[in-house]
């Protein structure tokens, strides 16, 4: 089963009491105060686990707590401290305070290990309060109590490419043809109705991440349909895939613009991610029909065919295609499109250019973000200084 969300309370272990003992052995004449201390509580830790992608196994878990210390004993024995408990969560997980919507912890890296709530600290055994002027304390610390948050977590697929288009448009046929994902395929709307992630191989070293997502109607963004629920999943793709259907009873045009509003109403950060056009089911078409769809998609963004994907990718020559002629892809545009092409997923046509075109994008978009994080890092010491 496939959950995203879940809201539950997580606290930490009470710290075990300190001990109250005095020493008594034969022959020892006030052997003095030997209780030990009590045992710290244990903590919340969460854990990023990339073979791991969904939160289904904390679905209906509530409450989950760390182990209590135990108390400190006799003869300056301390308590055992008390087990930590981990959570585990696949990649792309937010922690968000259920009270204030604040993110606490955002998951990202595999394999990632973060301390999210400490174990209360085990109280002093009277042992460690015998002074010259009170030789035999009888008292001793209670253990701190754990600390207890009550928080969401959401799931966030981090994908290179989230292919966003409406209901039925071929999303779920393109990507079982270009990755190792085999979700449900059948000729209605709404056939996927949970996100689903693919790899993309472009060679034996060489991959992308491709996630499906859910169909986007107009109106999404405000919660029609199914879109509000899984549009957060788009949020962490470094590129978009806008498919429109060339058989659709919708004009060309009118797909492309109600995607990009719906994407730029949800987040304007998500409206800016570089993105690439894909007209899809072209193979019940001609070749005719399918360039006078292609036109009216460029005309809508007010763009001219060219051959760069014909140079590039091998695309096939007997339909309009666009590439932006930036050289190379080192930069792409955030207005336009990245590359305009139609395919089909059941014949196959165009599928390969496809498949590398994206794939340019993609290293393009790596670049690009590796080269900010190594930026930001240039200005912190800078920042120190």
């Amino acid at each position: 089963m496939f959950v995203d969300n879940v809201e539950l309370t997580l606290s930490s272990g009470k710290g075990g009491a300190g001990c109250v003992s005095f020493h008594t052995e034969k022959f020892v004449i006030k052997g003095g105060p030997d209780g030990g201390d009590g045992g710290r509580g244990g903590a919340i830790w969460f854990q990023v686990d990339p073979n791991t992608d969904t939160l289904s196994h904390l679905r209906g878990k509530r409450h989950i707590k760390a182990e209590n210390g135990r108390p400190g004993e006799g003869r300056k024995r301390y308590g055992r401290s008390g087990k930590d408990t981990i959570v585990v969560v696949p990649p792309g997980t937010q922690v968000i305070d259920a009270e204030t919507g604040e993110v606490l912890l955002d998951l990202t890296v595999p394999g990632e290990k973060v301390k999210f709530l400490e174990g209360g600290k085990g109280g002093l055994g009277n042992v460690h309060f015998k002074s010259s002027t009170n030789q035999r304390p009888t008292y001793a610390q209670p253990g701190l109590p754990g600390q207890s948050r009550h928080v969401r977590l959401e799931m966030k697929l981090i994908a290179d490419v989230g292919l966003v288009g409406f209901p039925n448009v071929g999303k779920s046929t393109l990507i079982s043809t270009l990755s190792n994902a085999r979700p449900e395929i059948a000729n209605y709307e709404f056939t996927t109705l949970t996100p689903k992630l693919g790899v993309v191989h472009l060679g034996e070293f060489d991959s992308f991440l491709m996630a499906d997502i859910p169909g986007i109607i107009e109106g999404a963004s405000d919660g029609r349909g199914l879109g509000l629920e899984f549009l957060r999943h788009i949020e962490r793709t470094k590129s978009l895939l806008l498919m429109v259907d060339a058989t659709n009873y919708r004009e060309m045009a009118y797909q492309l613009e109600t995607l990009k509003e719906e994407l730029g109403r949800y987040s304007q950060e998500l409206a800016r991610r570089p993105y690439a056009v894909a007209l899809t089911k072209i193979d019940a078409l001609s070749d005719h029909e399918i360039d006078t769809r292609t036109e009216e998609i460029l005309q809508a963004l007010s763009l001219e065919p060219n051959e760069i994907l014909e140079e590039r990718y091998d695309a096939d020559r007997k339909l309009l295609s666009y590439g932006n002629p930036r050289q190379s892809w080192e930069e792409l545009p955030e207005t336009s499109p990245v590359f305009i092409l139609p395919v089909s997923a059941v014949s196959g046509r165009n599928i390969e250019p496809l498949r590398f075109a994206l794939g340019a994008m993609v290293n393009t978009s790596r670049r690009s973000e590796k080269k900010r994080q190594e930026e930001e890092q240039e200005r912190i010491p800078g920042a120190e200084s």
